[in-house]
């Protein structure tokens, strides 16, 4: 036995959540990466100070989707469905409104990120409706 071992009587639900947070995880470290040694003198320190939160939000919640698939793992069933959608769903949108307000300094790009930041705190509290019912 491992430290990664799904219950017996599992599905396979947790596969994409865990799939969703290793692929975010991958494409934070080569953003910032990027960020780092291509963006450093291109950008305005703001614009790259967005783009680092960007990096930073993605990794959290990749973590935290790695999270979500191990404790669907562990503890079967659609519960874990809610916050692994919401933490994906923000993520796309928080992160990828501030790629883009930083790479192309369109404000209107801003006005997303909010819709993104409550989908990432619905994730949170829905994960721990989930730990306080299911567990």
């Amino acid at each position: 036995m491992g430290i990664y071992t799904p219950s017996p009587a599992g599905s396979k639900m947790h596969r994409p959540f865990l799939v969703a947070g290793f692929a975010l995880a991958l494409l934070a470290v080569g953003a910032g990466a990027f960020g780092t040694h291509g963006l450093r003198g291109a950008l305005d320190g703001a614009r790259l100070a967005t783009f680092e939160t960007a990096v930073r939000y993605q990794m959290y919640h990749a973590l935290a989707l790695i999270g979500v698939g191990l404790a669907a793992a562990r503890w079967p069933g659609p519960a874990w469905s809610g916050p692994g959608v919401l933490f994906l769903f923000g993520t796309v949108l928080f992160s990828g409104s501030l790629y883009a307000l930083a790479l192309t300094g369109i404000g209107a790009f801003g006005a997303i990120a909010p819709i993104g930041g409550a989908g990432l705190l619905l994730g949170w509290g829905t994960g721990l409706l989930v730990v306080l019912r299911e567990t």
